[in-house]
């Protein structure tokens, strides 16, 4: 059914508590920073509605807590490179260390040590980020081969069965794109780049065992997250109570903000540390497929990038590239 040990994953993110302490006072104090702009542009809308009729007391209300979100939003989209870097590659270079056995240094937090381990691998944020960008697109480009696989058979409804899969392996890629991070780091590779490709072939080459564990990681994460929303909206049904009738909708939006956190913060480590399991003991003594290469290569630019940034960063072009100009 599935490759991954929830127990022993459980045990890792046990030891790594001080990690998971930092990720929850990030995401939640994330979560805060939401619901206190959605709110403050809420009632600051909810003020100027009272200006005019019912509808346009609520338009405005609405309006307000819109703005307020995405203000924050835009805020967090521009520090998303940096929160990767610090909180989720830190926390994935501690796990790393603890699966291989390795003791970490006395005297040194987990979350400087993970933030050192980061930078000697990937020196800055920006090359990490533009890794983390381009395996994504790989990662897709893979599970899209489920796809076009399944449009050549003849079997009535199977391609519209395979376009759903795709769609919802699409949410499960959120969970793998850190393995490929996680390969560069457990090698010491000295070129990042270069460990990206060298780790996306080996998991082209298992792709089926990936994504299947990816699958059922992804229903058992978002499971939990529902769990949790429903369990948060006993709360948010009081603030509705206390807030008046156009803001009652900030009820919602709180129970939806705590699940968010609560998935990011703690559920989906777990998920990581299940992936990072998988990856190690499938590929364990495996050499890179030469002709996944070749595959990879035909079949995603993304893919194509990596191995010419890999090729510059060899020959000592170690400069920061921009990841938003990638090909597709």
């Amino acid at each position: 059914m599935w490759n991954f040990n929830l127990s022993r994953a459980l045990a890792l993110m046990a030891r790594t508590a001080p990690f998971l302490l930092f990720r929850m006072a990030v995401y939640f104090a994330m979560a805060c920073a939401y619901l206190i702009a959605t709110g403050t542009g809420a009632a600051i809308g909810y003020g100027v509605g009272q200006f005019g009729d019912s509808d346009f007391l609520g338009s405005s209300t609405a309006l307000g807590g819109l703005i307020g979100f995405g203000l924050v939003a835009a805020i967090l989209y521009l520090l998303r490179e940096y929160l990767l870097y610090l909180v989720k590659a830190g926390h994935i270079a501690v796990l790393v260390e603890l699966m291989d056995g390795r003791a970490l240094p006395a005297g040194e937090g987990q979350v400087t040590y993970g933030s050192r381990m980061v930078r000697e691998r990937f020196t800055e944020a920006s090359v990490l980020f533009g890794i983390d960008q381009l395996v994504k697109g790989v990662i897709a480009a893979i599970a899209g081969l489920i796809e076009g696989i399944a449009s050549l058979l003849p079997i009535p409804g199977l391609e519209t069965a395979a376009r759903f899969f795709r769609s919802f392996l699409k949410i499960a890629v959120g969970f793998t794109d850190e393995v490929i991070l996680a390969h560069a780091l457990r090698t010491r590779a000295a070129n990042p780049w270069a460990s990206a490709e060298e780790a996306l072939v080996l998991y082209g080459q298992n792709y089926k065992t990936m994504l299947r564990n990816a699958a059922w990681l992804t229903v058992i994460i978002y499971g939990l997250s529902f769990v949790v929303f429903l369990l948060a909206l006993a709360p948010a049904a009081a603030l509705v109570h206390l807030m008046p009738g156009a803001l009652g909708a900030g009820g919602f939006v709180f129970a939806l903000l705590f699940a968010w956190a609560f998935k990011s913060a703690l559920l989906e480590p777990l998920a990581i540390t299940c992936m990072l399991q998988v990856f190690f003991r499938t590929t364990e003594g495996q050499a890179p497929d030469p002709q996944w290469r070749a595959r990879l290569q035909d079949l995603s630019g993304k893919f194509r990038d990596i191995g010419s940034k890999a090729a510059n960063w060899a020959s000592g072009g170690q400069t920061p590239v921009r990841p938003f100009v990638a090909s597709a």
